[in-house]
């Protein structure tokens, strides 16, 4: 599993990187694959200090790379 989490960890940070800030619905949106999965990848980037989350709402995110690591 923890492959897995690193693989859509690295497609997250590409999407953003191509992107910019995106909600959570768009990223979830662009990139095809369970949500769970990616929300335990944007957990990853973001205990690494690697994204930005901030919160809209109860149901979303907005999500932005961090670019002075």
């Amino acid at each position: 599993m923890i492959t897995k989490i690193g693989i859509a960890a690295g497609d997250i940070w590409h999407y953003l990187d191509q992107h910019g800030e995106v909600t959570f619905t768009e990223l979830a949106q662009g990139i095809d694959k369970p949500r769970e999965l990616l929300l335990m990848s944007l957990g990853w980037l973001a205990r690494e200090g690697h994204v930005i989350l901030q919160e809209i709402n109860a149901a979303d995110y907005r999500i932005r790379l961090r670019k002075d690591v």
